[in-house]
């Protein structure tokens, strides 16, 4: 009976390591996670600005050919 109880306490300690390893995985995946959609983010804004800029170059051309 003891030993039973030795065993389930080890395999009860390997589950929580286990867990612990789990927990941290998943913390570090979803800090990649939003490193991700933060540089989605810049690159959108980038391009967004580069769009933005050249509109107004054609409109300054448009406004110098008339």
């Amino acid at each position: 009976m003891l030993s039973r109880l030795q065993e389930l306490r080890k395999e009860e300690e390997t589950l929580l390591r286990v867990k612990a390893a789990l927990h941290d995985q998943l913390t570090r995946l979803k800090t990649l996670g939003q490193m991700d959609n933060e540089a989605a983010i810049n690159q959108t804004e980038l391009h967004l600005s580069l769009q933005d800029h050249e509109e107004e170059e054609e409109e300054e051309e448009e406004e110098s050919d008339s």
